[in-house]
């Protein structure tokens, strides 16, 4: 597992979600459009760090525009239904 990786994406994503959830109770009148684009943004980086987890750190680093597309996309690889492995 890229360790590195995977933890500089989850910590952007709690800092993202700390802001939003900030946002949101200051706000009345936030609203879905704000929100959406708020959650593109978590998505993205839990996405990334998941998709991209046993990536070298060179590649990670290097990060060509494909690999950027495809890590963002929400992972085909996990169960969400909640069953175990």
């Amino acid at each position: 597992m890229n360790r590195e990786h995977v933890l500089f994406h989850l910590q952007e994503a709690h800092e993202a979600i700390h802001r939003l959830i900030l946002e949101i109770e200051e706000d009345s009148d936030y609203d879905s459009a704000v929100l959406i684009v708020g959650m593109q943004h978590i998505y993205h980086h839990l996405n990334t760090a998941w998709n991209a987890r046993d990536e070298s750190l060179e590649r990670t680093r290097d990060c060509s525009q494909q690999d950027f597309d495809a890590w963002r996309q929400f992972p085909s690889d996990l169960d969400m239904r909640g069953d175990p492995p």
